[in-house]
């Protein structure tokens, strides 16, 4: 049996097609910092994150005996429907919680939901199980307070690049806890499931200073909690894998949609065409597109219901 990948790309407007070919036809392809020196100059010249409006709020939690910094982005208007939790990129060793506030804050009043952003450690000062430890202590607080604090309990998870990796490492911690029923969804995009470089997608990335930085201890790099690809997958919630038929991590994300169906979960795979990787972060209709379409999709898995909801608000579109 043989698969077109035509046949799996999201349909999408030519015009759109041909907006996003331009636009990365004239786009270098980026690179992270490849050493620590590198790092350390990245990180000290990036600009502060740009404000959210409101801003976000920032808190100190604490489950299973950590205490983890988080930044939360209410909805300015009406209760609230439910809890996103909000896992940042940047290859486990860049970037921050305070990054995705103006991103998080326009998802919070889109969807009216809270929008929870955990601020976990980075490597390679605090390389792995740090962030799944953070990431993980941020999903059991919501569990235990998500409906005394925000008045819902209907818990969604998600996150971008080492984000929806992590997020996916998450998802299992909680399955193996007994307790990741309480997610009612999951919304990937463009994960590194792989960094033992096993896979084709994991050879592609393997000499990544991220990879080192992140687990360059680690022996045994097909650790679930580490690539997610490998693990059990069973049990888990409806997932939403989106990814761009031009990312380098296109085969891992196939391969996980795969292996998720396989293990009986609930899954659906988004390509979108002319797309590298970290595309719904750039400045076109095709990460607009994609954007507005999880939106949607998590909506309908995430909203509750309200008596006294105003036809056509509440659980709309």
């Amino acid at each position: 049996m043989r698969f077109a990948l035509d046949g799996l790309l999201a349909d999408v407007p030519a015009e759109q097609v041909d907006e996003a070919r331009r636009f990365y036809a004239t786009r270098p392809a980026g690179r992270g910092p490849g050493s620590l020196e590198e790092l350390t100059r990245v990180r000290a010249g990036r600009s502060a994150p740009s404000p959210a409006d409101p801003p976000a709020l920032e808190e100190i939690v604490e489950a299973a005996g950590r205490h983890v910094p988080v930044r939360i982005c209410m909805p300015t208007d009406g209760r609230v429907r439910g809890v996103y939790l909000d896992i940042h990129g940047g290859g486990f060793y860049m970037d921050s919680a305070a990054r995705d506030d103006v991103r998080n804050r326009a998802l919070a009043d889109a969807l009216q939901i809270a929008v929870v952003s955990v601020d976990y450690r980075l490597a390679p000062e605090h390389p792995w199980p740090a962030a799944p430890d953070d990431c993980e202590a941020a999903a059991l607080w919501l569990v235990e307070h998500a409906d005394a604090r925000f008045g819902s309990s209907r818990l969604a998870i998600g996150g971008r690049s080492a984000g929806a990796t992590l997020a996916a490492a998450t998802l299992l911690r909680l399955r193996d806890r007994g307790v990741v029923d309480r997610f009612t969804c999951a919304a990937l995009q463009f994960g590194t499931y792989d960094v033992s470089a096993q896979t084709p997608a994991g050879r592609a990335i393997a000499d990544e200073y991220f990879i080192q930085a992140y687990v360059g201890h680690v022996k045994d790099r097909t650790i679930p909690d580490i690539s997610p690809l490998y693990g059990d997958l069973h049990g888990l919630p409806p997932t939403l894998l989106v990814v761009g038929s031009n990312d380098v991590l296109l085969e891992d994300n196939l391969a996980m949609a795969a292996r998720l169906s396989a293990a009986g979960n609930d899954v659906e795979l988004r390509i979108y065409p002319e797309s590298p990787h970290g595309f719904t972060g750039h400045p076109t209709g095709l990460a607009r597109a994609a954007l507005d379409g999880i939106n949607s999709w998590l909506l309908e898995r995430v909203a509750q219901p309200s008596v006294a909801a105003t036809p056509g608000r509440d659980g709309g579109h």
